[in-house]
């Protein structure tokens, strides 16, 4: 199985683990941005608690699924977004507003798009759920 987008892999991970029932899901092939999103989508509890590992074939991360993700995904290209076209972003990536989170990388970190705003901060879009 190739892996380029190993973001896209794990946020269609925990979907899919989702949609069949699954109380919890391994995602491997960790990386610094997916354990930051990950950390990002249980402070806004999309998700339960999770446990990072390290063993000899690298890093994985166990997330509990607490049943509330309807969709989420990486967003392809990541599109710059500057502060005044979020409201565009978010009617194209999140079914209402005020309903889920898009993640964006900042120039203080990664974020969700309401903190980007409040902090006025333009960035790139890096993933969605809801």
């Amino acid at each position: 199985m190739s892996m380029n987008d190993t973001l896209a892999n794990a946020m269609s991970q925990m979907l899919n683990a989702e949609r069949i029932g699954r109380t919890e899901c391994t995602i491997k092939n960790v990386s610094k941005i997916i354990e930051i999103i990950i950390s990002i989508l249980k402070e806004n509890e999309f998700i339960g608690d999770y446990e990072l590992t390290n063993n000899v074939k690298g890093k994985f991360i166990t997330v509990k699924l607490l049943g509330k993700i309807n969709k989420c995904g990486a967003i392809k290209p990541r599109f710059p977004v500057k502060l005044d076209e979020y409201k565009k972003f978010e009617k194209r990536y999140l079914p209402a507003s005020d309903f889920g989170v898009m993640i964006v990388s900042t120039s203080k970190g990664i974020m969700i798009h309401n903190r980007a705003i409040d902090q006025k901060l333009g960035g790139k879009l890096i993933a969605y759920c809801y």
